[in-house]
């Protein structure tokens, strides 16, 4: 079995003079797991997607199990969601924090020994947590908050301290290389899930990297996150709001693991399953990039007959997405700046895959 596929998005700026007339999304290619898997038990792929999804495979597999048993009408105890949930949970806090390590103090000398110390303790608390090998370890998440202290991250509110890496790179954020269109923002919610489960079941897993919600396609991850549950005013640089609420998440959720990791002080719909009858089940679950969605339907002896997901960044970098709505017809201030500015707004909505980015100059916007 072949499952080579193009497991990297090219994005195309085009400039017609001081703005930007247009941005163009070659999304990734999927392997037709539908297809793959038709008629298999739903061990085969459970034990693939660590294979498929190097990025958030917990995330994967807790929503294809929560999906599986939905489709079998099966429920599962308050131990087995307590595990499901700290796994994600941990998994999330390893996702952010690589993110955010990489892609902000990877050339940060002094940064480095506190960022060795961080990634080493995240990977013994979600090796712990993928075993399952009892509760979260308290000391790891305790040393996992004095390595953020290090880098400069101590308040609960995830507020970096003045003068620290992390806040340079916020208010380097903040100084806006050009002045996007005003738009209307646009969050998704567990409120939307039986949307997004409806329009997966119903659509070709070709078509998937386009999803739509009678029109409306809306930004998931940290920053989504924190929009749907405070609802503040959006800032004046969403790029560096999507860093704040990154780093206020990752605040979070080492504090609710450090605690204890009890399941009824966690966020809401962490990990959610809908029984849809005849077979057919679905979940969703809050991943390190947004909300990822996984529809399943069985045979009639328990076989794989269908397998749809949606994964975060297919939402973000949908063609008519939050992505596209940030760019498209922006105005460019600082010309010399622009091209740096506009891989920042890419890279604060952390796809989970690589991508390429193409300038090209057109003559009319």
């Amino acid at each position: 079995m072949n499952l080579a596929v193009r497991n990297q998005m090219e994005i195309t700026v085009s400039l017609a003079g001081e703005v930007i007339a247009a941005v163009e999304i070659l999304p990734r290619v999927r392997p037709p797991l539908a297809r793959l898997f038709a008629g298999k038990p739903a061990s085969s792929l459970l034990n693939a997607l660590p294979r498929l999804f190097s990025l958030c495979a917990a995330a994967h597999q807790v929503a294809f199990l929560s999906a599986i048993e939905a489709a079998r009408g099966v429920g599962v105890n308050l131990a087995t969601k307590q595990r499901r949930i700290t796994l994600v949970v941990a998994e999330r806090l390893a996702e952010l924090l690589r993110s955010l390590l990489v892609t902000h103090l990877a050339q940060d000398i002094n940064s480095a020994a506190a960022v060795r110390a961080l990634m080493q303790d995240v990977s013994v608390l979600v090796g712990g947590a993928t075993a399952g090998c009892g509760p979260v370890s308290r000391e790891a998440t305790a040393r996992i908050a004095a390595a953020l202290a290090a880098l400069g991250i101590s308040n609960e509110d995830g507020a970096p301290m003045r003068g620290s890496p992390l806040a340079l790179r916020i208010t380097a954020l903040d100084e806006v290389a050009f002045k996007p269109v005003p738009m209307q923002h646009s969050f998704l919610s567990a409120a939307d899930d039986h949307d997004i489960i409806e329009w997966l079941l119903a659509n070709d897993v070709t078509v998937c990297h386009r999803p739509d919600l009678e029109g409306r396609i809306p930004e998931t991850g940290p920053w989504a996150r924190q929009m749907v549950r405070q609802r503040p005013s959006p800032g004046r640089s969403p790029p560096a709001e999507r860093l704040k609420a990154r780093i206020a998440e990752i605040v979070g959720l080492c504090t609710w693991l450090k605690a204890g990791a009890h399941i009824e002080t966690a966020q809401d719909a962490i990990v959610e399953s809908y029984g849809l009858g005849l077979r057919r089940g679905a979940a969703a679950v809050e991943c390190a990039r947004g909300r990822l969605y996984h529809a399943v339907e069985l045979d009639r002896q328990g076989q794989m007959s269908c397998f749809e997901c949606l994964a975060p960044t297919e939402l973000n970098f949908h063609v008519r997405g939050p992505l596209v709505r940030s760019l498209q017809s922006a105005v460019l201030t600082k010309r010399p700046q622009a091209q740096a500015a506009i891989r920042r707004v890419i890279e604060s909505f952390d796809p989970c895959v690589a991508f390429t980015l193409n300038f090209r100059e057109v003559r009319d916007a």
